[in-house]
Parts: structure tokens; C-alpha cells; sequence
């Protein structure tokens, strides 16, 4: 039968159709990737399976790749963990502003004025505070004693060592400053209290004066209400202040701070930095901080793992 005939062909061709490749097909497959890790939402599989999806590595940001492929620790890492090197150098001056920076802030809530520490430029309090010398001071009325004035002052020759003494000696050393003179503040101690118009010859000790009466002393009677100050140096400061010319009568409001103890020659430092200093000094203090430094540096390598 007719029908019957072609319907294998039909089949045949149909089967070799599929079997047999073609250019189309060819062309489709090379088309089509050769991997495809992360299949598309909705394709169907024979098996009912489904291709293992995977995600690429993402980089660990706290590592880096150097050309050679091996991996290098962060910049931060290598601050935190160096033990020489410039990182090593760079930590140690970080730590060491932190330090400084953190205890000037102590310093400052303790004493009540800034700076709270300054710098001894000349030998007018030798021997008692000597040039260089770094001394701590406080706010006027801060720390004060029973002995002390409203402004936390205690003169000198109104109490007696045994009842008050500071730096070897009796009444307060205090720092002012004269806004009318040029130049950095005065370290000095306070004698005595004057009142405006107050003929001070005859309260002053005689071993520091240099003349007979009032009217040949300077600044007396006094101008306006005051101290009357000397440095304890008796050769270079052997009268006071306002005898030789060196200050007037010290207003109360020009005194910045009491001075409350020193640290032996520290402030050499400052005023090197400032150009105030000599340079006598320069080379034991400039030995000796090199070599703190070493064996500071020394001490922390080896305590580093």
C-alpha cells in the first residue's frame, strides 16, 4: 500500500535526520559554553538534578598579593606587629606623643593653669631651683595652706621656715608675669605684701636694699597693692626685685602660678627648642638621652616575641 510505503521512509529520514549531524547543529553547539557553573532558574533535567552551583572566593581584606603571589600582611599589621624596622620606629614615636599628650593633659587637670610646667632660664633662685631646672606649678589658691593669703600666696617674711618652707626656704615661689615688660615670666619668691601709697623701706630687710629712706628706693611708696619679690640667689639677685629695677610692685592679678616642685635640668629640653638655651650642657644631656633612648629601644626589642 501507498500509505504504507512511505511511512518507514518517513521514520528513516526522520531518524537520520536526528542522528546525523549538520552544520545548524554544529553551529549551535559551538555556540553554546562549555561550562555553565550556575544554572539559570527554571531549566529542567532529565535525572531531576541540578549542577552544583558555585560562588567565586572573595579576597580577604586584610591580606594583600605581592607579585609572587604570596601573601603579605595590611600596612596596619605590620605597624601593630613590626619589631625593627621603620615601623618599629614609626610605633615608638606614635606611643611617645601618646604619652606625652596624655600626661599633659593629666598635668593640666591637676595644676589648673597651662602649661603646667615651665622652664628655668636664668641662676637668680640658685641654689634652691637651679637654671634649667623644669618646675611644676599650680593655679593660685589651688593646693594652697592655712598659711596662705586670699591668693593662695604665703610671703616670707610674715612666717618662719618651721611653719611653712618651700624649695628651702620660707613663703611661696611664684611666677608672674608684668604685662607692661617684654620677655618670658619671672620665677621668683614672695617677701612681703604691700598697699598702695605704703612707705615698704621700713618693712624691708635692710640686706636688700640700697638705700636710706623711701624716697631714694624705686617704687616706693608703693604704686598700687602688691608683692615685693626676690630671687635666692644671693650674688646675682642680692636685693629685691623692685629695688633693682628687675620688676614693680608685683600686682596680685600677674601672678600665674605657684611653684610646687622641679625636676633637675629637664628643661633644658624646652629651651634648647625654643632657643633660650646654651649650649654648655648640650653634650652630657644629649649623651644621656641617646642613651635612653638605646636601651629603651634594646629593652623593647627583647621583650618583643
Amino acid at each position: 500500500m501507498t500509505g504504507g510505503d512511505r511511512r518507514p521512509d518517513s521514520d528513516a529520514e526522520s531518524t537520520g535526520d536526528r542522528d546525523s549531524p549538520n552544520e545548524t547543529g554544529v553551529q549551535r553547539q559551538s555556540n553554546e559554553p562549555l561550562t555553565n557553573p550556575i544554572a539559570a532558574e527554571g531549566t529542567d533535567y532529565p535525572d531531576g538534578s541540578e549542577p552544583a552551583r558555585t560562588v567565586p572566593d572573595k579576597p580577604d581584606p586584610s591580606e594583600t598579593s605581592n607579585a609572587s603571589g604570596e601573601s603579605t600582611d595590611s600596612l596596619w599589621r605590620q605597624f601593630l606587629t613590626a619589631t625593627d624596622g621603620p615601623m618599629l620606629l614609626l610605633r615608638e614615636v606614635c606611643i611617645s606623643i601618646t604619652i606625652v599628650l596624655l600626661l599633659g593633659g593629666l598635668l593640666f587637670g591637676i595644676s589648673g593653669v597651662w602649661p603646667p610646667m615651665v622652664a628655668v632660664e636664668s641662676e637668680s633662685m640658685e641654689p634652691n631651683i637651679n637654671q634649667y631646672d623644669l618646675v611644676f606649678v599650680t593655679e593660685p589658691g589651688r593646693f594652697s595652706p592655712s598659711e596662705a593669703d586670699q591668693l593662695g600666696v604665703v610671703t616670707a617674711e610674715t612666717i618662719s621656715e618651721s611653719e611653712y618652707e618651700s624649695f628651702n626656704a620660707a613663703g611661696s615661689v611664684i611666677v608672674f608675669d608684668n604685662p607692661e615688660a617684654t620677655g618670658p615670666p619671672i620665677i621668683h619668691r614672695a617677701h612681703f605684701f604691700v598697699e598702695e601709697g605704703e612707705n615698704w623701706h621700713d618693712q624691708a630687710n635692710p640686706d636688700y636694699v640700697s638705700a636710706d629712706d623711701c624716697d631714694d628706693l624705686q617704687h616706693c611708696p608703693a604704686p598700687h597693692d602688691g608683692y615685693i619679690t626676690k630671687g635666692d640667689n644671693t650674688e646675682s639677685n642680692a636685693r629685691y626685685d623692685q629695688a633693682n629695677g628687675i620688676a614693680p610692685v608685683v600686682r596680685p592679678e600677674w601672678v600665674t602660678g605657684i611653684a610646687q616642685l622641679r625636676l633637675p635640668y629637664v628643661g633644658y629640653i624646652r629651651l634648647a627648642l625654643t632657643g633660650a638655651a646654651s649650649s654648655g650642657p648640650l653634650v652630657p644631656i644629649g649623651l644621656g638621652a641617646i642613651g635612653a633612648a638605646g636601651a629603651y629601644t634594646i629593652g623593647r626589642r627583647d621583650l618583643l616575641p
